[in-house]
């Protein structure tokens, strides 16, 4: 007994000297730029929604490798503007396509199991979705562009997973939402 409370002392005295004990710092608050890209980001699988009704309609494939080529080519094109990397807008506009169609094929199969699909006014895929999503493209930039900065954060993983919270909807949303942005944080991979 004696050897161990002369043992215990020192070691007490150590892990006192080496912070053991001390409190983990709480993590920073996310940067004021982050939540208006997620936003942007939520907005744009909300027409995911409206786009899986046209296919629906239509009975044409999600899958539209022209387009979304076409897409992230014009995105990348405008990475200069917003000074950042081509290839950087072209792996964040692909992650966007993705989660989008994550969201029209659970939709689809949601809607076959049950016969059919939701009797809700139907936008023109060609007139009046595509030009919304061209227009929050310019935003998603934009908003990409001011969080940029804030990527290689160590925080930046538990940012995410907090501001995902604020703006959960359903299980179909929320994991698109997780696919949209799981290469956003270049830290903590």
């Amino acid at each position: 007994m004696y050897l161990t409370k002369r043992l215990a002392s020192p070691l007490l005295l150590i892990l006192l000297s080496t912070g053991a004990f001390a409190e983990t710092p709480k993590p920073t608050p996310a940067p004021a730029s982050l939540a208006p890209l997620l936003q942007a980001v939520s907005e744009r699988l909300e027409i995911a929604d409206q786009v899986a009704l046209t296919k629906w309609d239509s009975g044409k494939p999600i899958q539209d490798s022209p387009r979304e080529q076409q897409v992230i080519a014009n995105a990348a094109q405008e990475a200069a503007t917003y000074q950042l990397k081509p290839e950087d807008v072209s792996q964040f506009l692909a992650a966007q396509i993705e989660a989008n169609k994550l969201v029209q094929y659970a939709l689809l199969a949601k809607w076959h199991a049950a016969g059919k699909a939701p009797t809700i006014a139907r936008p023109d895929l060609v007139k009046q979705i595509r030009p919304a999503l061209d227009q929050l493209q310019v935003r998603l930039l934009q908003h990409y562009a001011a969080f940029a900065a804030s990527r290689q954060d160590p925080q930046c993983p538990t940012w995410l997973a907090q501001e995902r919270q604020v703006l959960s909807t359903d299980e179909i949303h929320d994991l698109a939402l997780i696919r949209a942005v799981g290469e956003l944080c270049l830290s903590g991979r």
